[in-house]
This record gives C-alpha cells, sequence and structure tokens, in this order.
C-alpha cells in the first residue's frame, strides 16, 4: 500500500484522472521503466505493468511511461498486474538530447520538483557542465539544487562554493560528505512530503550513496572511483524511484557522460540573464555578438563587465541550439516525406485492389 500524497500526488494529477475514475481506472506512478516493462507504486502496492498495444505504437518514445510519470492503469487481481492505458500531463520534465548523432529527445524524469545536481570535488567539478543541467531545469520549472559532493578530497570545498556561488547566485548550494552524512539533512528539509527530486551528474559521483543516506539503509549498489583514471564506474543502470522515510521520493539515474541540450529557450535567460539584457542594446537585432560593430555585449566584454569563459561557454550553448533547430527541421521535413509516400502506397494499393475486384 503506498500513500498517493506521499508520492506527489496532488490537485493538478486528480483533476486530469476524474474521466478515468468514473471507467474504474487506477492511478499509479511509475517507480522503475526497462523498456516497455514497468513497476507501479498504487494504493494496491507495487505492481508490474505494461502498456496496452495502442499506448505503445501511437507514440513517441519520449511520449511513453516515464520513471516519475502518472498514469491511468487497469488492475488484473487474478494476475497481480496492471496494463496503462494513458500517461497523465506532465507537471515537467528533465529532458536531453540522445548522447550520439541522432536528434531525439532522452527524459530523464518526468513530475519532479528539484534536480541535485551532483559533482565531486575532485576531477568532475566543472561549471560549465552545471551551466547545461541548469539551464535544462529552468528551462523545465524545476528547482536546480548544486551538490558538491566528496569534499574530504580537497581543502579548498569552501572556494569551490564561492565560485558556485558568485556564478549562480539563484541556485542553491550544498557541500556534502556522503560516506559520514555531512550535509544530508540540508538535502532531507528541502524534500518534504509530496516532493520529488531527481539526482543527476557523471558515474562515481556520489549520487547512490547520498540515496542510500537518505533513505537510512543501503538499498543502491556503489562503486568506489577507479583512482587510475579517475572515472566512476557505471553502478546505477535504470531511473528508479524510491520513497524517504517521513519525506518526499527521489529518482536515482544512471551516470550522464555528456549532457546535450534539448529545446531550451527561457533557461538560457536565467543562466546567462545579464547577456540578454546587454544584448538588447546591441546596434542590430540579428547580432551576433562575435565581430558586428555597435555590439554591446563586445563593448561590456572589453569593460570587464562580462566574464570571457562565460561569454565563451553563451557563445557554445547558442551554436549548440542553432545547429539542434537545423536538425530538427531536417528531420521533420523527413519524418514528413516518410509519412506522405507510406500514405501514397496505400492509397495506391488501394486502387489497385478495387480495380482486381471488379475485373
Amino acid at each position: 500500500m503506498y500513500n498517493l500524497i506521499q508520492l506527489g500526488w496532488n490537485e493538478f494529477f486528480q483533476n486530469q484522472f476524474q474521466t478515468f475514475k468514473v471507467q474504474n481506472f487506477t492511478p499509479g506512478r511509475i517507480a522503475v521503466e526497462n523498456k516497455q516493462r514497468y513497476i507501479l507504486y498504487t494504493e494496491m502496492g507495487e505492481l508490474p505493468a505494461e502498456v496496452t498495444g495502442k499506448l505503445l505504437y501511437s507514440s513517441e518514445v519520449a511520449e511513453l511511461p516515464k520513471t516519475g510519470d502518472w498514469v491511468a492503469a487497469v488492475f488484473f487481481e487474478e494476475e497481480k498486474k496492471a496494463i496503462i492505458h494513458s500517461v497523465l500531463g506532465r507537471k515537467n520534465k528533465l529532458s536531453r538530447k540522445v548522447a550520439d548523432r541522432k536528434t531525439e529527445e532522452q527524459l530523464i524524469a518526468a513530475n519532479v520538483d528539484y534536480v541535485f545536481i551532483v559533482q565531486s570535488l575532485d576531477n568532475n567539478f566543472n561549471i560549465r557542465r552545471l551551466e547545461r543541467y541548469i539551464v535544462s531545469a529552468f528551462e523545465s520549472k524545476i528547482q536546480p539544487v548544486i551538490i558538491l559532493n566528496k569534499i574530504d578530497l580537497t581543502d579548498e570545498f569552501i572556494l569551490r562554493k564561492k565560485e558556485i556561488m558568485e556564478r549562480f547566485s539563484n541556485v542553491e548550494s550544498i557541500l556534502t560528505n556522503a560516506l559520514t552524512g555531512t550535509g544530508i539533512d540540508e538535502i532531507k528539509n528541502i524534500l518534504s512530503e509530496g516532493k520529488t527530486g531527481v539526482f543527476a551528474g557523471s558515474s562515481g559521483v556520489g549520487k547512490s550513496t547520498i540515496i542510500n543516506y537518505l533513505l537510512g539503509e543501503k538499498i543502491l549498489q556503489t562503486n568506489e572511483v577507479s583512482s587510475s583514471v579517475n572515472k566512476g564506474k557505471h553502478t546505477t543502470t535504470r531511473r528508479e524511484l524510491f520513497i524517504i522515510p517521513n519525506g518526499g521520493v527521489v529518482i536515482d539515474t544512471p551516470g550522464i557522460r555528456e549532457f546535450q541540450l534539448w529545446n531550451v529557450d527561457k533557461g538560457m535567460d536565467h543562466v546567462f540573464d545579464e547577456m540578454e539584457l546587454i544584448s538588447l542594446k546591441c546596434k542590430f537585432s540579428n547580432c551576433t555578438h562575435t565581430k558586428e560593430t555597435g555590439c554591446a555585449v563586445l563593448e561590456a566584454l572589453e569593460k570587464g563587465i562580462i566574464n570571457e569563459a562565460k561569454l565563451q561557454s553563451y557563445y557554445k550553448l547558442q551554436k549548440e541550439l542553432r545547429y539542434l533547430e537545423e536538425k530538427q527541421d531536417k528531420n521533420a521535413f523527413l519524418k514528413r516525406k516518410q509519412r506522405e509516400k507510406k500514405l501514397h502506397k496505400e492509397i495506391k494499393q488501394f486502387f489497385k485492389t478495387g480495380r482486381d475486384k471488379r475485373m
């Protein structure tokens, strides 16, 4: 038996579920996604679940149930399993572009209140990588929280936190040592009942160890970081939701080697707010901020108002977003051509079948 309120059920989902309620559907939250098989948390307990064929073949990959989603399902008591008929509208979602040449969205988690971006204070510490996570979080209206873990590895952890606070003044940062529990209470205080936090970051930064501490027991397997290459081993292999005693829920995720942006706009305004404001003063509305006469951004750089490293990062992300937009337009065109070709083939077959019957 699960308390839906603790799992994050609220009026937003309740209102959507009214039409399903009269049809005797059961609400549940996706705790584990494993291809087309799921584990569902419901008021009747933990249930294995599958999606209907209609939902499977009529949905894009990102539209299928993901960890954190709320769904409407039918419970089969004799078989002790559920069939998912619909995914309720998402409050938000944390996504990235898939880590290959494909132009596709990879949904990391759905319906979350906080994204805990974990970096360890060794060679993993990287402000540019933090920018990407925070841009995506703000774009999705998710509150980012930066966790600087393994503070025992350096004497400069106070300096690192100062860097973070200067760069991201609107984002809370927490210093932790997951092995001793330092800083874990600060995370617990954020995750009150009904709130959901997703942990994201590279392999080996200590996400699973932190979650184990939050849960009060060692549920997740953890491995040490390789001392030879300073890289973590992939311990977590799937996205999974866990309930915190006397609190909300957390979602553990596999290590993310690279975080490519996916369809962000307003998130850039939050992280590069001064760039956006200064660019309004540029002489040309389509200014690229690279060589134009009358560019307010370049002028601010010369005067030391804008940090050069931050501006370079801004250029890189803007270039990446323009490339993504161009690829999406091309993919949309190709998909439309494929649909038209398929439709033309079906029409041709329809008339051919009609002629054969008349002969």
